[in-house]
Order: structure tokens, then sequence, then C-alpha cells
């Protein structure tokens, strides 16, 4: 497929990027999907489509990657952050509700490694308020929450291709939604004002736009690798399904967990560590990587605030880690990283059972 867009002399975005957008709508069961450049850039220019701007105020959780945060700014909104509820690591909507004033136009809860948020709660607040939502769904590609997919459940829903997904087109983004208008929006906001493909000549801008184009290249990337999604899907579950049942009960170690009977998929396997710090350097020693949790985005110079205001984010985000996930490990690869975690808190020394050469990734 790739080879097809590059002998067509046509590696910008047109046909083949439209059959991504169809395909992934359809795996979704959304009406539209609209590709960009990126997460960053789809949660942008939804939150745009939808008429917000400037003087509107933005609730987002305190606990995510900063991008969430950016494309509330990108968008010249107001990024309005609130706290997390402990359990989840995902946005709470008691904080949600008392940070809701005249100026809130939109939610962004944020699915955390495939854990879905609190969609009731949030939508329940949403309808309350007249608010917009939409779902920062990144990390959430192919998770299920109340019989749909999390991306699906609101006015829109965002996906990240980046490297690290269980899809990626190298960088890339999507958004979906059921709102024909805002398609139309979306398509005008990525190709320069544009609401249909242009020519790069004579062509009507209705509107102000802007290039977050997806091009044909990225798409085929990412229509390749579709056919290989219940493989990978197995294996994510998989490798949680490992985790969960070697490590349960451990001191001093928690997994937030997921419910994979009711289809969430965990995108990673997170976990609260009392050492973390401690932990992540001894799996480190014996090639297992790991990726430490974000920085609270109030603790950022960008959105500085004071700690008081956050003290779930802030004591949940030094103690929270991706464990090894990637799609590509074997159960005897987690079995290892089982085996290292519970003598790393039994205070035993393992590095007499590494495998020379062996390196197990980290959440990617």
């Amino acid at each position: 497929m790739i080879q097809t867009v590059l002998e067509s002399n046509y590696i910008n975005e047109g046909d083949t990027t439209a059959e991504f957008e169809r395909r992934i709508a359809e795996l979704l069961g959304a009406r539209y999907a609209v590709a960009v450049t990126s997460g960053t850039a789809a949660l942008a220019l939804a939150l745009i489509a939808f008429g917000i701007g400037p003087g509107d105020d933005v609730i987002v959780p305190d606990l995510t990657f900063i991008a969430t945060a950016n494309a509330v700014s990108l968008a010249g909104a107001n990024c309005v952050l609130v706290d997390i509820d402990p359990r989840t690591l995902t946005i709470d909507p008691e904080a949600v509700g008392r940070a809701i004033t005249p100026r809130t136009k939109a939610i962004v809860p944020v699915h955390v490694s495939g854990r879905p948020a609190d969609m009731e709660a949030v939508l329940a607040l949403a309808r309350r308020h007249n608010l917009v939502v939409v779902e920062d769904a990144a990390e959430a590609f192919l998770s299920r929450h109340m019989g749909r997919y999390l991306g699906t459940l609101a006015h829109a829903g965002c996906f990240s291709f980046s490297p690290n997904k269980t899809v990626s087109t190298g960088q890339g983004g999507m958004i979906v939604t059921d709102d024909e208008e805002v398609v139309v929006r979306l398509r005008e906001l990525k190709d320069q004002g544009r609401p249909v493909r242009g020519t790069g000549g004579d062509d009507v801008h209705r509107s102000v736009g802007f290039n977050f184009k997806f091009t044909n290249l990225q798409a085929a990337i990412g229509l390749a690798q579709l056919s290989y999604l219940e493989d990978r899907v197995a294996r994510m579950r998989r490798v949680y399904e490992i985790y969960a049942a070697r490590l349960s009960g451990l001191a001093g170690f928690r997994l937030p967990g997921f419910q994979l009977e009711a289809g969430e998929l965990p995108q990673w396997t997170d976990a609260i560590v009392e050492r973390r710090d401690e932990l992540d350097r001894y799996l480190l020693a014996r090639n297992a990587h790991c990726r430490r949790f974000w920085f609270p985005i109030h603790s950022q110079p960008a959105y500085k605030q004071r700690d008081n205001r956050f003290p779930n984010s802030t004591a949940a985000s030094p103690r929270a880690i991706w464990l090894p996930s990637a799609f590509t490990l074997s159960d005897e690869d987690v079995a290892r990283v089982c085996e290292y975690i519970g003598e790393f808190f039994a205070g035993q020394d393992s590095s007499i059972r590494r495998a020379e050469g062996v390196s197990i990734v980290g959440a990617r």
C-alpha cells in the first residue's frame, strides 16, 4: 500500500487518507472521522469546531500529558485544571462540578492508559450545564465502556497515532463525531478554510483555516496495521492479565486495573508504587524499561499553580509508573518482569538471573 502511494506521485492528503478515515469511523461505530496531524491538533480543532475559543473556560484533569492542556491553549481558550480520582487516575467529576462557572464551555476527560473516565458523571454534568464534552482518547483506541468505544460517548473523541500507540503513523491524530456540521468545520480548519479538498490554485476558502492535513503516506502506514489489530489487542489484554494475576496483593504495589470483561483495553499497564523511583532503577538495571507518570500539569511552569489545590494528582504522580507493556512482549517477558518486581519488594537481588542481551521494552 505504501508503494502504491509512492508510485501514485501524490503523497499529500487524498483518497488513501479518506479510506483510513472511513475505516476508523466504521471500526469505532462513528458516523465521521477526520484525520489530522496529531492528537494535540485533534483536540484543539475539535474545540474550535464547537465554537470554543477566547474567553471560554475548558476543564481538564491535572494528571495527563500536557498536550491536553496545550490543545486548549491552542484553541485560544482558558485551561481550568481540576484534580483526579486517586483510584482511577482519571478526572474527578466532583472536582469538575466545583469548577463550573458561567465561563465554562467544555470538559475534556482523559481516558488514562485506556481506563475510562467516569463518563456517566461527566456527561450528566455536561447536560445539566449545556457543556461540550470532547473525549481525549489518545490512550484508549478500541477500549470500550458502556457498550461503546471510548471516543464515541460524547460530542467528539480524539485519538493519537504517535509512535507508542496501538496503531502508529509516526505522528497523527483523528477526530470522530456524529455531528455533520462539526465535520464540515473541521475540514475547513485543517485545510486552509476549504470545506472540500483543494487544488492549491483557484480554490474558495470560506473561512480562516490552517494546515493540519494527514498525508496519504501516513494513511497507508495506518491502513496496513489494521489487519493486525486483533492480535495486538489480544496481546495487550494478555500482558495485563499476567501482571494482575502475579502481582495481586503485593505490599506497596497496586494496579488501578481494568475491567476486561466490560471491554476495557489496557493501552499500557500502570501501577501505583510506594518506592517508584527505586523500582524503576531496579528494573532498568535488568533491561526492563518502565516509564514514570507525567508531572501534574499544575507543576509545569506554563500552568503553575499551588500543590494544595490538587492533593490527589500531587500525591499520585510521584508514585505512578507504566510497566513494560508493549504488545510485542511474550508471556515469558512479562513473567520475568513480575519476578523482578517481587524480588525487589522482597529485598532479593535477581541480577544473577538476568539474561544477557535481553531487553524488555517499556510502556510502548
